[in-house]
């Protein structure tokens, strides 16, 4: 008897097509989830001034990324700049196991080098707003930049309710190079290239003209002469009445922080840096550089008009003109411009405005808890100073200078010495006045790293202080790579032990990206849980090109091997080049 098992042939067809369907569906969402990116420079109007700009496959700003939580992200970056380097830096993605693709130039990799490519890879975790920015040198500045868009896991919902949504991406801009602005900041005298020519909404803004100037009483400001299809043509949001959309807002400013407004429109405020808030309502909203935000809005006017879209300077005296755009009511024509002024932005230097909209930000209901008590305190004072006549800012009198070999390779191969193995100054003298420019504005260059035991929470106090001239306090926003922290609370003048009763335990918001005011501090809490090299800076670009940022480390025994090709460069470059030959 033949005991051998017989198959069906159907059944067998029928698998194969079963598996062959897996594979194509796998497939299918690697491949919609792959980009091949190619960076150069090119010509472009974004405000209606030709010059040159940084741009991703011809496009300015860069691809907008939309995918959904829990895949993988592949980017095949192709540097076709002829002259420099470029890393991306994936802005509020925390890079949980694969810290080689947070894309921080001599911190977690290498500088991909003219004609080098380089591939990204990293899972999006989290669902929310984000976006994505060049972080070598001020390329963010010279237009290096795009929306990332994370949406809920497959078969989940948002926690709110809308119809449809809309994407704002704000910037500005200059048109002197971002070379001629890195030359000034380093150069001695000190030379400011001064605030920015325009504000840009989605890569488009107007110079030297109003979209909203009949309504101006002032007889120099022109009208603009737009014929239809201009680069710098304000980018329109179209809504249908009775809707309610989506705002997504994210601000990837090199210098200005802003205030957002819509004419006749309240803002719901659901989400901020990828995590829900506590729903609020409010007429206008501050956003700082390297914050993002969901805001709900009702289509709920009258349907025969349109309305403004207004976006201008705050926390330093205004020299760009807002940046406009049009809320359109469909079908109405966008020729039909708002009967009403566009809204006016907040007085530039009204902190108490932008500290009453920052404190009604705060954590959704069962949104995680900071843990009660930290293990390690460390104050960071924010300073401008002098090096040998030439301008810095630093941090507890040191000022970042970034080592050759990325942080990552040479904490995880231990090569100690290729950066600073002196442990970097955890508070500042007790006697320092925060009031006034410092009695000694001598500082120094540092590339010191604060390393966290593995698992352990972390408390951080911003403090702010004068700077070098009299009576200037400027405002920072602080960004951390590779982790979200608990907003605890902000505070007036100079911090004390007796500041701890003032922190919010209860429902403080977890954030990427936190403001410290003038002569203020602010406290943050996080876990040091994520393996890596982290950079923790001023998101102002010119500020950290001079030096505002530090560098934290935590669980570099738990670190994977790291891809070569992220390390190619430096001792571990040469280190791997070594080993080849055996």
């Amino acid at each position: 008897m033949d005991t051998r098992k017989r198959y069906d042939p159907f059944l067998l067809l029928v698998i194969c097509i079963f598996l062959s369907l897996i594979e194509t569906t796998l497939a299918t969402v690697q491949e919609r989830h792959l980009y091949k990116w190619e960076v150069e420079y090119m010509f472009g109007s974004p405000d209606g001034v030709e010059n040159v700009v940084m741009g991703i496959n011809g496009q300015f700003p860069g691809p907008t990324i939309r995918a959904k939580a829990g895949e993988t992200i592949h980017v095949e970056l192709t540097n076709k700049l002829h002259t420099e380097g470029v890393v991306i830096h994936w802005h509020g993605i925390r890079q949980l196991g694969t810290p080689w693709a947070d894309g921080t130039a001599s911190i977690s990799q290498c500088v991909i080098n003219p004609g080098e490519k380089f591939t990204y890879r990293f899972t999006v975790d989290r669902p929310g707003t984000y976006f994505y920015h060049g972080h070598y040198g001020m390329q963010r500045s010279a237009g290096l930049y795009g929306s990332l868009i994370v949406d809920v896991a497959e078969g989940e919902k948002e926690p709110f309710h809308y119809d449809d949504e809309l994407n704002l991406l704000l910037s500005d801009w200059w048109h002197q190079s971002v070379h001629h602005q890195e030359v000034g900041l380093s150069s001695k005298p000190f030379r400011w290239i001064g605030e920015s020519q325009s504000l840009l909404i989605n890569g488009r803004g107007q110079y030297n003209c109003s979209l909203a100037a009949h309504y101006s009483k002032n007889p120099t400001v022109n009208g603009c002469n737009l014929k239809g299809g201009e680069q710098w043509a304000p980018d329109i949001l179209k809504v249908l009445p009775n809707k309610i959309y989506r705002l997504r807002i994210a601000s990837t400013t090199a210098l200005a922080s802003l205030n957002l407004a819509i004419g006749d429109h309240k803002m719901l405020v659901v989400e901020a840096d990828g995590n829900y808030v506590e729903p609020f309502e409010t007429a206008d909203l501050d956003i700082y550089s390297g914050e993002s935000y969901s805001v709900l809005i009702s289509t709920n006017q009258n349907p025969k008009k349109n309305y403004w879209v207004s976006v201008g300077v705050r926390a330093r005296e205004p020299k760009t003109p807002q940046g406009l755009t049009i809320l359109n009511y469909l079908p109405n024509s966008v020729e039909n411009l708002p009967d009403s002024p566009p809204p006016v932005t907040p007085q530039w230097n009204d902190y108490a405005h932008s500290k009453a909209f920052s404190n009604k930000i705060l954590a959704t209901m069962g949104s995680p808890k900071p843990p009660k008590n930290f293990s390690r305190r460390i104050i960071l004072l924010n300073t401008q100073n002098k090096i040998n006549g030439f301008t810095k800012w630093s941090i507890n009198n040191v000022s970042l200078s970034l080592p050759a070999t990325p942080y990552l390779g040479s904490m995880k191969y231990g090569l100690l010495h290729a950066f600073d193995q002196t442990n970097p100054p955890e508070n500042y003298p007790a006697q320092y006045d925060v009031m006034k420019p410092p009695a000694n504005p001598n500082t120094t260059l540092g590339n010191g790293v604060y390393k966290f035991d593995y698992q352990t929470t972390v408390d951080v106090i911003l403090q702010n202080a004068n700077a070098l001239s009299d009576n200037v306090s400027e405002i920072h926003p602080w960004h951390l790579h590779g982790h979200d922290f608990w907003l605890l609370g902000y505070g007036e003048g100079k911090f004390t032990p007796k500041d701890e009763e003032k922190f919010n335990l209860k429902n403080p918001p977890l954030r990427n990206t936190a403001v410290i005011f003038p002569y203020g501090w602010t406290a943050l809490r996080f876990v040091a849980d994520n393996p890596g090299v982290w950079a923790f800076h001023c998101h102002i670009e010119p500020h950290l090109h001079m030096g505002m940022g530090v560098v934290f480390a935590e669980g570099i025994e738990h670190i994977g091997e790291v891809p070569h090709e992220a390390l190619a460069c430096g001792l571990t470059g040469k280190m791997f080049m070594e080993n080849n030959k055996h």
